[in-house]
């Protein structure tokens, strides 16, 4: 009689995730991708400062190069290292905040991993090429436009508020009060009076 002998691969045992890590990583990697194809597809079609319209005045696709910060802030010739270097830090920041956070805590890896995944989209225009972040999403009206911006820029956005209302709603620790802290406390032994100075006590020992 043959002896059936059977082997179990370790590689086969499933590989779990914490939540938090599926809500960051695919974000992440959503608005980094996302932000690096649509501004390759707007140098391809669009030509440079000249507007297209896709609903009207409202929205249209503007090709444009931004050196500076948000809304055109910029720092001169050291807006390219130093936003750079701003950004690998945020980026450094963020990625700590989500090592921080709880195993379940969606919202706020939610949050970081689309501020991350914007902050990485600009900081790779920054590196690739010193024409600046390639902006290209132009919204307003006949008489007021907003300033052009792009995919990275609304994750950034969009990720900052979502984090500002996940600090802010999140319950902070439950302060015990004051006379119960008191209550709880140990209660110091008394002292030893030690022997009476008249003697044993008439009462016997």
């Amino acid at each position: 009689m043959q002896r059936q002998i059977s082997f179990v691969h370790p590689m086969t045992s499933p590989v779990r995730f914490a939540p938090k890590a599926i809500a960051f990583w695919p974000v992440l990697v959503f608005i980094a991708v996302g932000d690096f194809l649509t501004k390759r597809i707007a140098e391809r079609v669009l030509t440079l400062h000249v507007p297209q319209s896709v609903v009207g005045d409202w929205v249209r696709m503007t090709l444009t190069y931004n050196t500076g910060a948000a809304m055109n802030i910029s720092l001169g010739d050291w807006s390219r290292v130093v936003l750079s270097a701003v950004a690998i830090g945020m980026i450094a920041m963020l990625f700590h905040m989500y090592r921080s956070a709880e195993g379940t805590d969606v919202w706020q890896a939610l949050a970081l991993g689309l501020v991350a995944g914007g902050a990485l989209g600009n900081l790779m225009d920054r590196l690739r090429s010193a024409r600046g972040v390639v902006d290209f999403i132009d919204v307003g009206t006949a008489d007021w436009r907003f300033w052009i911006f792009n995919v990275a820029d609304t994750g950034v956005s969009v990720g900052a508020v979502l984090l500002a209302l996940v600090l802010w709603l999140r319950p902070g620790p439950v302060e015990q009060p004051a006379a119960q802290a008191a209550g709880n406390s140990p209660m110091p032994a008394p002292a030893d009076p030690g022997p009476s100075p008249n003697g044993p006590s008439p009462n016997g020992p």
